[in-house]
């Protein structure tokens, strides 16, 4: 078990005020507090906001100018067309604006770009067949907002460009070199406060540009992925062109799709958007989706954010990985069924591919780690046979087995490509900036980053990036911190506090599921189960003699072979009921512990 520090939540509020007011229990209070929501209004849209407490569309900057350019140019039947990404925002921002297109009569159709030819956002080559073909219009989704030069280009041609976007907005005097790689799509939406604060504004010259991150912006939620703008644009659309609301809220679950695929918080409208898409996943007209949900084996009517992250989201994205993104595009807006049949089936043995692949990769890369580099503060490795889109999963494994700041690259052409992970101890895009003397092309983030190097220049970066970090990184720096919300005895446990603890829902970034925690358990029993012993089945009993039951998902010998002959245990857990045979018994999950 990796060595970890437990810290507890210490946010202060009048949680039996907020427990009485909302019908709920100060337990329940102190964790809603812990994830940053404060104010009786904001928890009450916590705990209950709903489609109508979405937020004005027509805040975002130049809303109105961009349907209005797209209404004139439907109704002239000029010739648009969309350029999408080939991440999950990117295909879900492209389907919800193809779609709505289409609905209201337009000449549309689209363009993604491909990952390993094209690299990531609009490029001249798709301007320039854009021109080719006779395209009056361009409109960006998921992209285009760093893309001066090519829609500069665009312009030069006669065409009109829309940008919607939701990525941060290039300024003058950051010392930002452009996105990189893998820093501009699913892998970089955070701001860096430092870089983007100060300096003048580099934006292209669209005739309009939707994006929340623009300076001025009135709009209240800057957080939104890519899919959301591009759901907020198809919203004023539809209204403008007389579309009942149905049919905007029919495409609220691909939003939700493309927010928890794209790893945004999942606070305020997000929240909002994931727990309403939730729940029409289950029942959607989507024949694509059903065939993928089916595909994978899920229970349709119990979809959580969990299934979209692992499950489905990993599909969508394996085809723009492997393939080309257009395969899982094509999966959204395909209406027959057979053929969705095959596409949801092809994307499932892509998917699997690729995870194949991912855990070879993670493999060599530990064994390159644990005989080259095990005393490195700051990972890099060169895996030049590993595929370039796999590098920052293997990164991110990397770093979550170390806790250490990991660099991935593989070999592409006439350079080596990379992608970086890092900890919060870490600023991974400064420690770029310091040795962008060796790239060709960088960007990213305080927590992740996509650079390209030559390949003979790998040595050298390795060892600038570790002598940069000798002083910086200390060893507590590489320890996790575990987060506890509540540390609460066995006797609080109920159904109802379990049932309770749904209002939470949808978990994920930003919404993390509850953890509680408790000290001095004696294990009365340990044994461990299942085919592949990856189950341990414990009896515990607290200090003042209450029991129960818990399960800790982890290898079960290596669990065993590190309890030895310890009775007493520290736990962080969270509650469940376990029903089997039609008996339902209280458990807890046990996420992380600490043997005396």
């Amino acid at each position: 078990m990796t060595q970890t520090r437990w810290m507890l939540h210490a946010k202060k509020a009048d949680f039996n005020k907020i427990a009485e007011t909302y019908g709920i229990s100060p337990v329940t209070a102190r964790i809603i507090r812990n994830r940053g929501i404060e104010g009786m209004e904001d928890i009450g849209h916590y705990l209950h906001g709903s489609v109508k407490d979405l937020h004005d569309p027509r805040l975002l900057p130049d809303m109105e100018k961009a349907v209005g350019i797209l209404r004139g140019k439907v109704q002239e039947g000029k010739p648009i067309r969309i350029v999408g990404d080939y991440d999950i925002d990117g295909v879900c921002s492209t389907y919800l604006l193809y779609r709505a297109l289409k609905r209201i009569g337009a000449n549309v159709d689209f363009e993604i770009p491909d990952r390993i030819k094209d690299g990531y956002g609009i490029n001249e080559m798709i301007i320039e067949a854009a021109a080719e073909d006779g395209i009056d219009t361009i409109l960006t989704c998921d992209n285009g907002i760093a893309a001066v030069s090519q829609i500069a280009r665009a312009k030069e041609l006669g065409m009109t460009v829309v940008v919607t976007d939701h990525h941060d907005i290039l300024v003058e005097e950051s010392g930002n070199s452009g996105a990189g790689d893998d820093a501009g799509g699913q892998d970089g939406n955070d701001a860096d406060a430092e870089d983007s604060c100060q300096g003048t504004e580099v934006l292209p010259p669209a005739d309009a540009i939707v994006n929340p991150k623009m300076r001025g912006c009135r709009y209240p939620f800057p957080g939104i992925c890519g899919g959301m703008v591009a759901y907020k644009l198809v919203q004023v659309l539809f209204e403008e062109c007389g579309v009942p609301a149905e049919e905007w809220l029919d495409m609220l679950e691909i939003a939700a799709i493309a927010t928890v695929g794209d790893v945004m918080k999942l606070q305020g409208e997000n929240r909002i958007i994931v727990k309403e898409g939730l729940c029409r996943l289950g029942h959607t007209s989507n024949l694509g989706l059903r065939k993928l949900i089916e595909k994978n084996n899920l229970a349709s009517d119990s979809i959580t954010a969990y299934h979209i992250g692992f499950v489905i989201g990993p599909c969508l994205n394996a085809s723009g990985r492997l393939q080309t993104a257009k395969l899982a595009l094509g999966l959204l807006l395909c209406e027959d069924e057979m053929e969705a049949d095959r596409m949801a089936q092809e994307l499932k043995e892509l998917n699997d591919q690729r995870k194949d692949m991912t855990q070879a990769g993670i493999d060599d890369a530990a064994a390159m780690v644990d005989e080259l580099y095990q005393d490195d503060k700051v990972l890099v490795v060169f895996l030049p046979d590993c595929h370039e889109s796999l590098a920052g999963i293997v990164a991110g494994r990397l770093r979550e087995r170390y806790g250490k700041p990991s660099f991935v690259l593989t070999r592409a052409e006439g350079c080596a490509k990379g992608s970086g992970r890092s900890i919060e101890a870490y600023h991974m895009f400064h420690a770029l900036v310091e040795v962008k003397d060796l790239l060709l092309k960088f960007g990213g983030h305080p927590m992740a980053a996509g650079f390209s190097l030559r390949e003979e220049d790998v040595d050298e970066f390795r060892r600038r990036l570790n002598e940069n970090a000798r002083e910086r990184l200390t060893e507590d720096d590489f320890i996790p911190r575990v987060w506890i919300d509540v540390a609460m005895p066995f006797e609080y446990i109920s159904e109802s506090f379990v049932k309770e603890l749904e209002l939470l829902e949808p978990y994920g970034q930003g919404n993390e599921k509850p953890q509680f925690a408790q000290k001095n358990m004696v294990i009365r029993s340990a044994s461990v189960m299942g085919r592949n012993r990856n189950v341990v089945r414990l009896s515990l009993v607290n200090e003042r003699g209450v029991s129960m039951n818990g399960v800790v998902f982890t290898e079960g010998d290596l669990f065993m072979e590190e309890k030895g002959n310890s009775r007493v245990m520290d736990i962080i857990y969270y509650p469940g009921v376990n029903e089997y045979n039609g008996n339902r018994n209280l458990q807890i999950v046990v996420k992380d512990w600490k043997f005396h």
